[in-house]
């Protein structure tokens, strides 16, 4: 990108990330998301750690003619965070109900047979499935990735970032596996935490600790609430400005952007509360409002539903951030 970089981007204090799905191996859905909010004037794009799917959002670049200006984020992470989680149905104990598969943002699951079963490229491991299970048939179960395997290839096809999902009360293994990311990658790294495994003094200090054994750009990703995002108030962002106030007062990195529950209020709440970010990341409330649209097979082809679509797209991109 001539003349701008992430760097660029994130000190404007208006940086946008969509974040297509950890999880999310629908490489169709990741080439539309991608081409719609690039034309929007998102710049920076997170998807999950493969091939296919960084060629998938790179195709997306092309197809909105912003294959020079946008930036891409792989997502990897620490065994049984919840972002590189997915679900599965037990046939032995499913009653089909249906009541998981109107629940699931990401249509997901299906009727299978007598049962209902679950697409995995689709899943992205959100959970909102599983308290709705009468039965409790459903369960969450962790992708075992090698970080030294997964990530060479992905590096040679050019990605501006590597996201680090560290959301565990194992800090060997998360530092374990951060060692491995920073000795192979000399690019932006992000880092995404909560606090639902860790105290706010905790955090702090995981997060100071990983900052201070790399040299790279050192993003935080300020989780509220992982994966919560879907309704578009106030209240549902709460955790994500409050993630992101406890960071910027420890002073670790000025480069903060918050995620988890975030929609079209999530800046508006972190200027009124003085919270100073970077910008924010939103992944289930961005695919939500623009679904009925991404769900057509024809989409990326039909200009009239691609312009209805770009107009909702457009809400969540600050007009002064958007990229000519």
């Amino acid at each position: 990108m001539a003349n701008y970089n992430l760097k660029d981007y994130l000190n404007s204090k208006e940086c946008v990330k969509i974040i297509c799905g950890a999880g999310n191996k629908d490489y169709s859905e990741i080439t539309k998301l991608c081409a719609l909010y690039a034309a929007a004037g998102c710049r920076f794009f997170d998807v999950s750690a493969s091939i296919e799917a960084v060629r998938a959002a790179k195709l997306g670049f092309k197809l909105a003619g912003k294959e020079n200006e946008c930036f891409l984020c792989v997502s990897v992470g620490t065994k049984n965070d919840p972002h590189l989680t997915k679900c599965k149905i037990r046939d032995d104990i499913c009653i089909s109900c249906g009541i998981c598969a109107e629940k699931c943002m990401q249509n997901a699951i299906y009727k299978c047979d007598k049962y209902y079963s679950v697409k995995e490229n689709k899943c992205i491991g959100c959970r909102k499935c599983m308290p709705s299970c009468p039965v409790n048939a459903i369960e969450n179960y962790s992708e075992d990735l090698s970080l030294s395997d997964i990530l060479p290839p992905l590096i040679n096809e050019g990605v501006e970032c590597i996201e680090y999902h560290a959301i565990s009360d194992n800090e060997e293994e998360v530092m374990s596996g951060w060692n491995v990311i920073t000795k192979l990658f000399n690019g932006a790294l992000s880092v995404c935490l909560d606090r639902s495994k860790l105290g706010n003094d905790a955090l702090v200090e995981r997060l100071k600790a990983l900052k201070n054994s790399c040299n790279n750009l050192f993003i935080i990703q300020a989780d509220g609430a992982t994966m919560s995002g879907g309704l578009d108030d106030y209240r549902i962002t709460l955790q994500a400005v409050a993630a992101a106030d406890i960071i910027e007062r420890a002073d670790i990195t000025p480069y903060i952007i918050m995620s988890g529950g975030t929609n079209s209020k999530t800046m508006e709440l972190a200027r009124l509360c003085g919270v100073n970010v970077s910008g924010y990341a939103v992944g289930s409330y961005a695919r939500k409002i623009v679904k009925p649209f991404i769900e057509k097979d024809d989409f990326l082809n039909n200009k009239n539903d691609f312009n209805e679509a770009l107009k909702i797209a457009k809400t969540l991109i600050p007009a002064t951030s958007r990229r000519p």
